[in-house]
């Protein structure tokens, strides 16, 4: 079934691709090479015709790169690309999954589960909160797969998918669930809130969706995989969502289709890497796009990191670089700092540098979209959080695993100008305010780390392309 599915998708272009670029880059190289040919035979002179040819295959790869760019910004990105959250969540990874999804076969949820919130607008700036229905759903031409390593409350699903088809979105033949996927069922919710109930002043703060005690089934192999005979009451319905995914998404790879992974949650949740106890069950960061859909990881190419230009949390758990104060609240008043899947207010604050850098050492990004800097317009000065001071009074060297020390660091902070301009409209990174620009280049120095794509606002296309 799912073989069938791919090859009834998608046509493959990548030959016709590769054949255009080609034809482009023979016709470049034929005009440089007629203007750089000295017919120059021997001595200093044939040396000297020799470096400008050379010189001139530089300004030709140039040209080459700039006319591709230009045709499509995101030409170059690899055939298996990952976005991936790299603060606490909320960074506003749909949208990008969602515009790049316009150019991808597949886009695939490798972890996680209803416990995510992704929100994304259609070209008519319709706004759509997904919870586990990947964002690449708005694309028509692309399959969207649940992998085997998120979780599945049927109920909840099936009413994400009722209300984006009552929006005219159509999942039936374009959304798979994977078959080794873990079903979350009501009593797994029960247990969760029961467990935050427990914990009384010490909240872990999940969503109370049943996450982690699904995942606890799970690993002490309790769990119940999406197999249609254990579920009678949406066997029916299920069926046709149900297919080999790990199969699925190597027959794909093999056959030149593009896969975009999409995280869900961020690396600072992270079950191993994030500021445990206060994380989710799962592996939001690389190592789960592996285990979570079977994909190799030498297949993996691009790596894209979103992260906020200030930072944010929902839920308990320790955050350096929160403003408890008027500033924190004007930043949640003007970056309408609440929860998608929750409601719930998000604590705000500036942001900081060691957390980033620490989730870009564990990931490897080859590049970070910086998402709402439009949110910190009007503000005279801006903060970056750049270092910690331990208790000690010593700088420490790296994010720390021990909470009791996270919890009482000096946060060593970088003012920067900041400007007035409203930048919503602003489409070229050229045309942002000075400060605006300096501000981006000295996230990129610090974490050495190129800066690709700027969100400047909420629409899809409120995005500058570095």
């Amino acid at each position: 079934m799912a073989s069938a599915l791919i090859s009834d998708l998608f046509v493959p272009n990548l030959n016709g691709f590769s054949q255009e670029k080609k034809k482009r880059q023979q016709g470049l190289r034929s005009g440089f090479a007629h203007s750089v040919n000295l017919h120059l035979a021997k001595g200093p002179i044939a040396r000297q015709s020799r470096r400008i040819k050379c010189n001139a295959s530089v300004v030709e790869a140039d040209a080459i790169a700039e006319a591709e760019k230009a045709e499509d910004p995101f030409r170059s990105l690899s055939q298996v690309c990952a976005v991936l959250g790299t603060q606490w969540g909320d960074e506003g990874k749909g949208k990008l999954v969602d515009v790049l999804a316009q150019r991808y076969d597949i886009v695939a949820r490798c972890q996680g589960g209803a416990n995510a919130g992704h929100t994304i607008y259609n070209s008519e700036g319709k706004k759509f909160a997904l919870h586990l229905v990947p964002s690449g759903i708005l694309n028509e031409k692309a399959l969207c797969v649940i992998g085997n390593g998120a979780v599945v409350h049927l109920p909840g699903l099936f009413e994400e998918i009722d209300g984006l088809e009552s929006n005219g979105v159509s999942c039936q033949g374009r959304l798979l669930i994977s078959d080794r996927a873990h079903l979350l069922f009501d009593f797994h919710q029960a247990i969760d809130g029961m467990r935050e109930a427990e914990l009384a002043g010490s909240l872990v703060g999940t969503t109370k969706r049943g996450i982690g005690p699904c995942y606890a089934s799970k690993v002490t192999r309790n769990g119940i995989r999406t197999e249609v005979e254990h579920y009678k009451r949406f066997s029916e319905r299920i069926e046709p969502y149900i297919a080999d995914t790990v199969h699925l998404m190597h027959d794909a790879f093999s056959s030149g289709k593009k896969i975009l992974v999409e995280g869900g949650q961020a690396t600072m949740l992270d079950v191993d890497f994030g500021t445990y106890p206060f994380v989710t069950s799962s592996n939001p960061s690389a190592g789960g796009i592996c285990t979570g859909l079977g994909i190799a990881p030498r297949h993996i190419g691009d790596m894209i990191g979103v992260a906020k230009a200030y930072t944010t949390r929902v839920g308990s758990g320790p955050y350096p670089t929160e403003l408890l104060d008027e500033a924190g609240e004007n930043l949640r008043s003007a970056g309408h700092e609440y929860g998608t899947t929750t409601g719930r207010p998000r604590r705000c604050g500036w942001l900081d540098m060691v957390a980033l850098k620490y989730s870009c050492q564990i990931n490897g990004f080859s590049a970070l979209n910086l998402t709402k800097l439009d949110v910190l317009s009007g503000l005279s000065r801006i903060r970056l959080g750049v270092a910690y001071k331990g208790p000690d009074g010593n700088l420490l060297k790296s994010f720390p695993a021990d909470l009791d020390i996270l919890q009482n660091v000096e946060v060593i902070y970088e003012d920067l100008p900041g400007w007035q301009a409203d930048i919503s409209s602003v489409r070229r990174y050229q045309d942002l305010p000075s400060a605006a620009c300096l501000y981006v280049e000295r996230i990129e120095s610090l974490l050495g780390i190129p800066i690709d794509y700027i969100g400047v606002g909420p629409g899809r296309d409120a995005l500058i392309v570095k």
